[in-house]
C-alpha cells in the first residue's frame, strides 16, 4: 500500500509542479481551484488505492497459506483505506505549502516536491498504518463492527469527492484516465516484491530486506525528478499534446538522452552524477547501525554501485522516452509517466539487487549475519 499511495502523491506533485511553473496557479482564484480539485482527486484515489492495496495483500497472503479469515480482512481493508485518506490529506496540505513556497522563493518545484513527497510519504504512512492497525486490532476484541464502519464511512465519502474533482477539466481527466497506469504499475511492482520474498526467505540473503527501500526509493525519488522537469518543459514549449511536431523527434539513443546539449540532458547527467555519493552514505549509514550486509567490503561495495547506477541510468533514459512518446500519443506524462517509472525502478531495483547478492555469495563475499 506505501508503494501506491506513493506513486498517487507524486503525481499529485508532478501535476501541482508543473501548473505552477506554466502559470496556471500566479492568480489566487486558479491557485486555490486547483488546490482544491486536485486535494479531491488524491482523497478519491487514496481511497481506490487503499481498497486495492487490501484486496492484493489478502489475496497474495491466503493463496500461500490457504487461511482465509474474514475479520482480519476486513481489519486490513479499514487500516488501509483510513491511513490512505489520513495520509493524503495531510500531505497533500504539506506539499501544496511547499510548492507554493519553492514558487515563490523561486526555486524549481520539481526539483523539490517530488522528493519530499516520496522521503515524507513513505513515513508518515508507514507510521500511520502502524498506529491505525494496532488502534483497530484491539477494537476487535470488544465489538465487531468498528472496522467494517471505517470501511464504509471512507468509502462513502468518495462520490463527494468525486463530485468536486469533476468541477476541474485538469483534474477530470484523471479522475476518468489516471487508473490504468496504476493498476499496471501494481501487478510490475508486484513482481519486484516477490523476487524480494524469494530473496530474503533464504537466510544467506536476509540482509538485502535493509538495502531494497533504499536502492528502490534512490532510483524512484531520481526518475521521478527527471519526469517532472521533462514533462514541464514540454508544457512550457508550446507543442500541443497529441498534436504533430514540425521536427519530429526520433526515438532518443543512450547518447542523445545524456550527452546532448540540451537542458534535460543536462538534468539527467547531474542526476546520475548524484547515485555514487548518495548511495555511499545510505551505505556506511546502514553500516554503522549494523544492519544488513554489516562488512562493507570493497566487493560489495563495488557489486552494489554498478546496480543503483545501472538501475538509475536505465531509468532515465526510459524517463527520456516514456515521457516524449506519451506526449506524442495525446496523454499527459503528469498522470500516466510516475507509476510506469517508479514501478520499474522497484523492479530493476530488486532483480539487480538480488542478482548482487546470489553472485557475491558465490563467490564468497557474504553477510557476516548468516557467516559462511
Amino acid at each position: 500500500m506505501v508503494v501506491l499511495w506513493s506513486w498517487c502523491l507524486m503525481v499529485f506533485c508532478v501535476c501541482l509542479s508543473v501548473q505552477a511553473n506554466v502559470g496556471q496557479m500566479d492568480s489566487a482564484k486558479d491557485m486555490w481551484k486547483m488546490i482544491v480539485g486536485n486535494l479531491a482527486l488524491i482523497q478519491v484515489q487514496a481511497t481506490v488505492v487503499g481498497f486495492l492495496a487490501s484486496i492484493a495483500a489478502v489475496i497474495f497472503g491466503w493463496i500461500p497459506e490457504g487461511n482465509f479469515r474474514l475479520g482480519h480482512a476486513i481489519l486490513l481493508c479499514a487500516s488501509s483505506v483510513a491511513t490512505a485518506f489520513i495520509a493524503s490529506l495531510i500531505l497533500g496540505i504539506i506539499m501544496i505549502g511547499v510548492i507554493i513556497a519553492a514558487r515563490k522563493v523561486g526555486i524549481n518545484p520539481d526539483n523539490v516536491a517530488t522528493p519530499i513527497a516520496a522521503s515524507l510519504g513513505d513515513l508518515i504512512t508507514l507510521s500511520l498504518l502502524a498506529g491505525i492497525s494496532t488502534g483497530l486490532y484491539k477494537e476487535l476484541e470488544f465489538n465487531d463492527y468498528a472496522n467494517p464502519l471505517v470501511c464504509a464511512v471512507f468509502v462513502a465519502m468518495t462520490p463527494l469527492w468525486v463530485l468536486i474533482a469533476r468541477r476541474i477539466p485538469s483534474t477530470r481527466e484523471v479522475l476518468y484516465s489516471g487508473w490504468e497506469p496504476v493498476i499496471i504499475a501494481m501487478a510490475i511492482s508486484s513482481v519486484g516484491g516477490l523476487i524480494l520474498d524469494k530473496t530474503v526467505s533464504n537466510p544467506n540473503f536476509a540482509g538485502m530486506a535493509v538495502f531494497t527501500p533504499v536502492i528502490n526509493g534512490v532510483g524512484g525519488n531520481l526518475v521521478a525528478v527527471q519526469a517532472s522537469r521533462i514533462s514541464t518543459y514540454l508544457h512550457m514549449n508550446g507543442i500541443p499534446m497529441g498534436e504533430p511536431d514540425p521536427t519530429p523527434r526520433k526515438c532518443p539513443t543512450p547518447c542523445t538522452s545524456f550527452f546532448g546539449s540540451n537542458v534535460n540532458s543536462r538534468s539527467a547527467r547531474v542526476l546520475f552524477l548524484l547515485v555514487a555519493p548518495g548511495h555511499l552514505v545510505f551505505l556506511y549509514t546502514i553500516n554503522s547501525m549494523q544492519g544488513g550486509h554489516t562488512t562493507l567490503t570493497s566487493t560489495f561495495i563495488a557489486f552494489y554501485m554498478a546496480a543503483a547506477l545501472l538501475q538509475v541510468l536505465i531509468l532515465l533514459y526510459l524517463a527520456d522516452w516514456m515521457v516524449h512518446w506519451m506526449w506524442s500519443r495525446g496523454m499527459n506524462p503528469d498522470n500516466f509517466s510516475i507509476p510506469y517509472l517508479t514501478a520499474l525502478g522497484d523492479l530493476l531495483g530488486t532483480g539487480f539487487l538480488a542478482l548482487c547478492f546470489h553472485v557475491l555469495w558465490l563467490i564468497g563475499d557474504r553477510d557476516t549475519d548468516v557467516g559462511d
